[in-house]
């Protein structure tokens, strides 16, 4: 039951929506009919749908029918209307046929021209739509134009810029075109363009400031101000924004510092012939000088490309290197003027340095070094000079002739004596013109001295002190030395000697003047402690001693020359009546040596004569005793006698005053005795009183006479002494034997 009302539900359902399609369909466009259709096919009862549509389908051909035929008369008359009109119709369509070609043949032009107005219209659009997509890629073009034009004049710090701007604000805009992926590719290319070539400037700038080091250093060294002005900086700035901006500052920090170092090992690496001119030094101070005006202005003007610690490591580096470099070159430098400018360049150096705040103090500590070796040099020098004026010099007294000349001289050398100012011109000075030529060079070595000790900031005391040491070594050593030389040398004649020895006097005299002198240009008293001493009246005492010495010596030697004359004939049998013609005349050139002697001091003159006698005596002595002489008589006994009493008589006149009594007589004592001895035959008193303090013939040797004695053995027999011998020679024989004896007694005796 329930299933049936079900059906006959669906049944109503479905008729009630075939029918609401089938109103659909009457009522609906026939191009909108297709969505109806399909819900009746998606239905399951189309079959029903189509038997509905069917009925549907014939209910309305009836009707349609049932129309015509109530219109059929009507139909009929229009069928008629519409012939006539037909024949109208083809008339107008001939008309309109006829028009048509007429329109179309008339406005084929103006379809051309709207054809072309078309395109030109289509063509306009197209170039609006350029111009805009232009207008918006117009900057991005402009600004890779200015880019480039940038980068072609070199201004990389503005194109670095510029390139950020179009990376980050231009391109962005016009992303999608392919032109603008060509630039965002190219951007990172560029970039290291410009790092490259920015680089390639610093690098043409650090060969650049290499080159012109000297030149900055020139200008710097002259204390003229702003030498860095000399120096465009702008490649090493735009090279450390460029590398900022980018990311690299330490990578460039890095390298201009290595790049820096080895500059600064190259600049301090001194050229090997430094030392040869004063241009050479100059040249290496103007480079380490420029070196780091440089590095000091960039150590200003950049924020950390350099620092206070590399700054102060590169100069500790230079001070070393310089210090060393100066050490090693000036001690090859023999010329003080040279020396002496190279210390007031390496004073400007250390000035000009200080300027820029480089402390200096190790290079004035480095000046005391040169001083002493400016010192050294400035002693060779005046060795030459003092060598040159004692060989120069006649030693000879200055004679002067006029009042002029004389002041001149006293000008020259401090020297006072009221006689010799009394006496009339002509008239001569005392010593010889070496005195005021070498007082005056001492004078010029001090102010040569105190030329080194300026700008080196010393006090007084040091510079005293200073120029005192120097004086003393040129006084000890250099002059002393000249001295010496001179004094040694084999043809220097007594002449010469005696005028040494006034000279050198004199000099003493001075050494108070010399430290006035030193005194009045240092403003230090010598009464100050620690005040050197000069040493000159020592050096002058020393030469004038060994002049004394070397007069003792040559004095010595000059009768030496005259005893190698002597010719005694050892076996005479006659008595001479004259001295032998050899010491007659060693004794005229005695008297006129010392007659020489005058103006020296008397110690020295009497000192001199002493000695010549002494060595006199001794020298015959030996004649006397000589191993050559084998035999000699009584006679050449005699002879030999006469020419010592010449020589006695000698002594006697006093050839230089001072002598007490026989004084200079002693000299000849020994020889006295001996001789008196023998000629008087006077053995008995000799034996009897040997060894009493009162003995008249105390200064015979009883080996002196023993030698002798045995002389004159073989020759008695030629004596006259021994005549009365004659008839008896063993009697004779026997004397002499028996004094021979006893004198080996006394000789044994003294040993034992």
């Amino acid at each position: 039951m329930n299933w049936g009302k079900m059906a006959e539900a669906e049944s109503l359902e479905t008729a009630a929506e075939h029918e609401r399609i089938l109103r659909e369909i009457e009522s609906t466009d026939t191009a909108c009919i297709g969505p109806t259709l399909r819900s009746v096919y998606d239905g399951e009862e189309h079959g029903r749908f189509m038997e509905k549509l069917e009925t549907r389908i014939r209910n309305h051909d009836r009707e349609i029918e049932k129309m015509c035929n109530f219109h059929y008369q009507g139909f009929v008359d229009s069928i008629t209307e519409l012939l006539k009109v037909r024949g109208e119709a083809q008339k107008l369509k001939n008309q309109v046929t006829d028009t048509n070609r007429k329109l179309q043949h008339e406005g084929k032009e103006l379809v051309i021209a709207m054809e072309e107005l078309k395109q030109c219209r289509l063509q306009q659009r197209n170039i609006s739509a350029t111009v805009d997509k232009l207008m918006l890629c117009l900057p991005v073009l402009e600004m890779y134009s200015k880019l480039r034009d940038q980068m072609k004049t070199k201004r990389h710090y503005p194109a670095l810029k510029t390139l950020e701007h179009l990376e980050h604000t231009y391109l962005p805009q016009v992303s999608h075109y392919r032109f603008c992926k060509v630039m965002v590719d190219n951007i990172p290319k560029l970039r290291e363009e410009i790092k490259d070539v920015s680089m390639s400037d610093l690098k043409d700038f650090l060969e650049s400031i290499r080159k012109h080091s000297d030149k900055i250093g020139e200008t710097a060294m002259k204390q003229v101000p702003g030498a860095q002005d000399l120096v465009d900086f702008s490649p090493v700035y735009r090279c450390l924004h460029i590398y900022s901006v980018l990311g690299a500052r330490e990578t460039f920090e890095n390298y201009y510092r290595k790049q820096r170092r080895k500059q600064a090992r190259l600049v301090l690496q001194p050229p090997s012939n430094m030392h040869e001119t004063l241009d050479g030094y100059r040249k290496y101070f103007n480079q380490i000088v420029g070196f780091f005006v440089v590095e000091d202005h960039i150590l200003h003007t950049t924020q950390g490309l350099v620092n206070r610690a590399y700054i102060d490591e590169l100069w500790e580096m230079a001070l070393s290197k310089t210090i060393a470099a100066l050490r090693t070159h000036s001690s090859y430098c023999s010329d003080p003027n040279l020396v002496l400018d190279l210390k007031n360049l390496i004073v400007l150096f250390a000035d000009t340095l200080q300027v820029y705040g480089f402390p200096v103090n190790q290079l004035f500590d480095m000046l005391l070094e040169i001083r002493d070796q400016y010192s050294e040099t400035l002693l060779k020098k005046w060795a030459g000079i003092f060598r040159n004026i004692l060989d120069s010099d006649n030693y000879s007294p200055i004679p002067v002739t006029s009042e002029e000349m004389y002041k001149k001289i006293v000008g020259q050398f401090p020297f006072q004596d009221i006689e010799l100012e009394k006496q009339p011109f002509p008239k001569k000075f005392p010593f010889s013109e070496f005195v005021p030529k070498v007082y005056n060079q001492i004078k010029e070595f001090i102010y040569a001295c105190l030329k080194f000790s300026e700008d080196l900031h010393l006090s007084s005391t040091e510079v005293d002190d200073m120029i005192r040491k120097s004086t003393n070594l040129l006084l000890t050593r250099t002059l002393s030395n000249s001295l010496q030389n001179v004094i040694k040398r084999k043809n220097i004649g007594l002449t010469e000697l005696v005028q040494i020895i006034i000279n050198t006097t004199h000099l003493e005299k001075s050494c108070k003047y010399l430290e006035e002198f030193i005194t009045n240009i240092t403003n230090v008293l010598p009464e100050t402690v620690h005040t050197t001493k000069l040493y000159g009246t020592t050096t002058f005492k020393d030469a004038r001693h060994a002049a004394e010495e070397e007069i003792y010596t040559n004095l010595n030697q000059k009768i030496d020359q005259f005893l190698q004359l002597a010719d005694y004939d050892w076996m005479m049998g006659d008595l001479g009546n004259k001295a032998s013609d050899y010491l007659v005349d060693l004794i005229a050139f005695l008297r006129s040596t010392f007659a020489v002697f005058t103006h020296l001091p008397g110690k020295v003159a009497q000192t001199a004569c002493m000695s010549a006698c002494k060595h006199l005596a001794t020298s015959l002595m030996q004649l006397l005793l000589e191993a050559e002489v084998r035999q000699l008589t009584l006679g050449a006994l005699q002879q030999f006698n006469l020419d010592v009493r010449e020589c006695e008589q000698f002594a006697r006149s006093g050839p230089v005053p001072g002598f007490q009594e026989d004084t200079l007589q002693l000299a000849f004592i020994d020889l006295r005795q001996l001789l008196d001895l023998f000629i008087q035959w006077d053995w008995s008193t000799y034996l009897a009183d040997y060894g009493q303090p009162n003995c008249k013939y105390l200064r015979v040797n009883p080996v002196t006479a023993l030698t002798l004695l045995e002389k004159m053995k073989d020759t008695s027999r030629k004596n006259n002494m021994f005549a009365q011998f004659r008839k008896n020679e063993r009697d004779k024989q026997k004397l002499i034997d028996t004094v021979a004896k006893q004198l080996r007694g006394l000789i044994s005796s003294h040993h034992s």
